[in-house]
């Protein structure tokens, strides 16, 4: 037992040894910059604009939803790589191919029900 908890001892020498090694750099940086705070430099930056106005604007939930359907066609992308090198595999083929085929269909149903209700329309 003495030997098992001798490795616990090694990594808490690791984690401290690099927390020290991250707060030495955090450290020295901060006392080696400048700080010279302006009026300019600690107003809100947008872009290169001054805001203007409140803080509250408005923006489309469409785009939203654009993004989380890249989100959805994405991930239906990472599995699909993983899915064709499981259907080379000897003995796999059927039941891999009947799962991608489940999976596809609730992908189709989803941008199907995206087109029914007009997200998919730029305008």
């Amino acid at each position: 037992m003495h030997n098992y908890f001798d490795s616990y001892v090694g990594l808490a020498a690791l984690l401290i040894a690099g927390g020290g090694i991250v707060g030495g750099g955090l450290a020295a940086n901060r006392m080696l910059r400048p700080h010279r705070p302006t009026v300019e430099k600690l107003t809100t930056y947008e872009c290169g604009v001054d805001p203007v106005g409140d803080g509250w604007a408005h923006s489309y939930i469409r785009y939203y939803v654009f993004a989380y359907l890249y989100v959805v066609f994405a991930v239906d992308a990472v599995f699909l790589f993983p899915w064709a090198t499981v259907f080379s595999a000897p003995g796999y083929g059927a039941t891999t191919l009947g799962e991608m085929f489940v999976f596809l269909a609730f992908l189709a149903v989803g941008l199907l029900y995206a087109a029914k209700k007009g997200v998919l329309s730029w305008t």
